[in-house]
């Protein structure tokens, strides 16, 4: 989930058992579904409130919960969809659904998702990943995607007193900020996540599928568009041409106090407090801008979805699980949790009362994910569109440099 890349530890297992997280001993008629979470997906507080409430309702039913690390998950979980003993659910990334259908093992959830789980108001940067050649596999869980990080005492001492709902508005509004002494917007020249979002809002892909295969298309005139306005924001302040948001990680350089916006999750903030405490209660949030002011812009989402791997012992207790996971009663339980967003749009009025996460649920309606290719993750391996950012940035031919990015993506999703 990056948020979509967390190193972690060890993998441990949360006995919801007696004298663990309050499970029951189960009699002969009991049935256990086994669940593998990623960890720091969930709060203890919140494993322990669903596990109660969930068993009190199914007493014939019995959680074991095991926290697995980021780190060579896909192998693990590949091993499992292959074997005879898997979990009955797994969380796993939305962009990784295609990989793990692609190899086969996933039970077909398309009847639970129109029948029990209100699939229509899904995320679409959840939804989408999940399904695949119309048959839905992943059940959206919780979202999370970037918004725009503001520094409210630089926007006042610009004189700035609304906040931008447009592109045109945004750049009038970071150009006052972009002085000689701070930046208007601290944007690196290699955030393709960013980036990608400008170029769905022109109407243009990272790659498409034609006659069965994915090509890539940068080179298309709306992506060149995207690249264009990018190049436009990414002028009003100092960040660098050829590095991406981690280097050096953004939020240390708002943390400074001389840049008035960064592009991150909501999140981020809390580092910049913890690392400049004169700024607690001055960051305020609000949703990437996008061509109107009738929605905001696009923007990459990324989060978990839920599989049920076909050959796991109880599949239709699996079922019963991910259905109360991704309802709404647990859905606005887990937002509040852990800040994420809930999985449909029509929640997002429930956190309204939490600046930046209510930002982000404006903007994940707008959510788009990664072209849903099983090869994808051969394109982010060595990944041409950050190396096409800094030539075009630098003052490289948009159009030959998108072509040359473009075939090197259509040959990563061709093996």
């Amino acid at each position: 989930m990056k948020i979509r890349a967390l190193a972690l530890p060890t993998a441990l297992v949360c006995s919801l058992a007696l004298g663990g997280c309050g499970m029951l001993p189960g009699g002969s008629d009991t049935r256990t579904v086994r669940i593998w979470l990623m960890q720091n997906s969930v709060s203890e507080d919140f494993l322990e409130r669903f596990t109660t409430a969930f068993e009190d309702e199914h007493p014939d039913i019995e959680l074991e919960v095991t926290l697995q690390e980021w780190t060579g998950i896909g192998e693990k979980v590949e091993a499992a969809l292959a074997s005879d003993d898997a979990p009955e659910i797994i969380e796993v990334g939305n962009t990784q659904v295609a990989g793990y259908a692609d190899k086969g093992g996933l039970r077909d959830l398309t009847l639970e998702s129109v029948r029990d789980l209100g699939g229509e108001a899904w995320l679409p940067g959840l939804a989408e990943p999940g399904s695949i050649n119309g048959s839905q596999y992943g059940i959206p869980w919780y979202a999370a995607n970037r918004v725009v990080i503001y520094h409210k005492e630089l926007f006042a001492e610009a004189g700035i007193t609304e906040l931008p709902e447009t592109r045109e508005e945004w750049l009038e509004v970071t150009g006052k900020l972009d002085t000689a002494s701070q930046d208007g917007i601290y944007l690196s020249g290699q955030d393709w996540y960013t980036l990608a979002g400008f170029i769905w809002d022109e109407g243009g892909e990272l790659a498409v599928e034609r006659g069965g295969e994915w090509e890539g298309d940068l080179h298309s005139d709306a992506a060149l568009r995207g690249m264009a306005f990018y190049k436009e924001l990414q002028a009003l302040g100092d960040g660098p041409k050829d590095a991406d948001e981690d280097t050096p990680p953004q939020p240390g350089v708002f943390a400074k106090g001389r840049t008035a916006q960064i592009i991150a999750v909501p999140s981020a903030a809390t580092f910049i407090e913890n690392e400049n405490p004169d700024l607690k209660g001055k960051l305020g949030f609000f949703p990437v801008p996008g061509k109107t002011a009738e929605a905001p812009g696009s923007v990459f989402i990324g989060g978990s979805d839920l599989i049920v791997p076909e050959r796991s012992k109880e599949r239709a207790a699996a079922v019963e699980v991910v259905s109360a996971l991704a309802g709404d009663k647990w859905q606005i339980e887990l937002a509040r949790a852990m800040n994420y967003v809930p999985n449909k749009t029509t929640l997002g009025a429930e956190l309204q009362d939490r600046e930046g996460t209510a930002a982000m649920a404006a903007g994940a309606v707008r959510g788009r994910a990664t072209p849903n290719s099983p090869q994808w993750v051969q394109v982010e391996l060595d990944n041409p569109i950050k190396p096409y950012m800094t030539a075009v940035l630098r003052g490289a031919d948009p159009e030959s440099a998108a072509r040359e990015a473009s075939q090197r993506i259509t040959a990563a999703l061709r093996p």
